[in-house]
């Protein structure tokens, strides 16, 4: 259910400007997605010419790509604290975001959240000026049919994510299932985002409510800055 829209030199203008903020020594939150890519891929190179950090991958996916890029890589009970982490959006409103679209952002919300920094790096097509976009809410696979029935309660209509290339559901690297639940036009999303987190059953959801520092944006010609 990604928003894939923007284009990649947007994507690459983003990830790059985050990944200038890194420093030596810092230990860095790696993100997931197209966007947050870009930004790993840069830190790879500053690796390769001298910099000297550590990251904290949010998923499988930026694991696999900081090994790829040569990043020395850590966990979180090994570090005092994580300096910045740099992380895409499926949207953002203001400095409020839904994220998941790559079924992470259950590791991607407890690293975010630990960070001293929590940079955010998007394309135009992210930005609204109210979220709308389906909340990804992971799930205990055996709460599945109480869970549905509580976020449709919550005015919402949840819909189990489906694999793309194999039969059956989405399953996440935490070994649960995700709906995505459409509620329309989220006008109070820290009340949602409370209501979701009491669900029994419900390990995250993609409401990232006040998170957010920075927000990168990359343009066609540059990269716009948002910050508090």
């Amino acid at each position: 259910m990604k928003n894939t829209s923007g284009t990649t030199e947007q994507k690459r203008r983003a990830g790059e400007s985050a990944a200038d903020l890194v420093a030596d020594g810092m230990v860095v939150g790696l993100g997931t997605g197209s966007t947050a890519a870009h930004a790993i891929a840069a830190l790879g190179q500053a690796v390769d010419s001298g910099l000297d950090i550590r990251g904290i991958p949010t998923s499988f996916q930026s694991r696999q790509l900081a090994l790829e890029h040569g990043i020395p890589l850590t966990t979180l009970d090994a570090v005092d604290a994580v300096d910045i982490a740099i992380d895409g959006a499926d949207q953002v409103a203001g400095f409020t975001l839904v994220k998941g679209g790559g079924a992470a952002h259950a590791r991607e919300k407890i690293v975010d959240a630990a960070a001293d920094r929590f940079v955010v790096v998007a394309d135009p097509s992210k930005l609204a000026d109210e979220l709308d976009y389906p909340v990804p809410v992971e799930v205990l696979p055996d709460a599945r049919p109480t869970v549905a029935d509580s976020i449709t309660d919550l005015g919402g209509d949840p819909t189990l994510r489906a694999a793309e290339r194999k039969d059956g559901p989405v399953v996440t690297d935490n070994g649960n299932l995700v709906f995505d639940c459409d509620f329309g036009a989220v006008t109070d999303p820290a009340t949602l985002a409370s209501d979701l987190s009491a669900l029994p059953g419900v390990v995250e959801h993609g409401l990232f409510v006040d998170l957010a520092d920075e927000v990168h944006v990359g343009l066609d010609d540059g990269v716009e800055r948002r910050t508090r």
